[in-house]
């Protein structure tokens, strides 16, 4: 079997999703080929990417597409764009409604095995707090991670959760999307 097989048919948290409000079955969503150049590094997918069995399909996929400026096409074209999250699965929804964070089973067991087949990344993208800690080892606050972007440009850029929870962040940091988004965009569109 192949790391991405392997991973498709991982039930490690099984008994876990079904102890959740939520009580589903592990559907890992699996978007990535060694191929690819760019890596979205997520936190995990939602309950329409368990529905569907494709990473961001719904509103935070939409925004996403549009910070970095890609079609649909393009963004799931898996030999070019790698889209890994930090948990494989949908986490569920704890008793008041609220997401579950991403096992940390899940990056524990699959993630340094997929960043070993991505051998040509040219751009690394973490999306949200826990993967940005993963790929950066950075301790402090998402804005401090995000503001400090340039740092560790061209190679990895971090960048805030797209969901709609962040428009009041995105408001109160506009140079994210007047600085940031123009730079990595360019990057992007060089690089495929």
């Amino acid at each position: 079997m192949t790391l991405t097989q392997d991973i498709e048919t991982c039930r490690l948290c099984a008994e876990r999703f079904a102890a959740t409000a939520t009580q589903h079955s592990p559907r890992p969503v699996v978007w990535f080929r060694p191929s690819a150049r760019i890596l979205i590094a997520g936190q995990a997918p939602g309950a329409r990417v368990h529905e569907s069995g494709r990473p961001f399909t719904d509103a935070s996929g939409e925004r996403l597409r549009a910070w970095l400026g890609l079609d649909e096409a393009t963004f799931y074209d898996r030999d070019r764009i790698a889209i890994v999250p930090m948990g494989f699965c949908f986490p569920g929804y704890d008793a008041k409604g609220s997401d579950i964070p991403p096992p940390a089973l899940c990056r524990d067991t699959w993630h340094d095995k997929v960043m070993a087949e991505l051998t040509g990344l040219d751009l690394i993208l973490p999306v949200g707090l826990h993967a940005i800690r993963y790929h950066t080892g950075h301790k402090g606050s998402l804005t401090e991670a995000v503001m400090n972007w340039r740092a560790d440009a061209p190679r990895l850029t971090p960048l805030p959760h797209p969901s709609w929870r962040n428009t009041a962040w995105l408001r109160k940091n506009p140079w994210f999307e007047a600085e940031l988004l123009p730079d990595l965009r360019a990057r992007i569109q060089t690089l495929l």
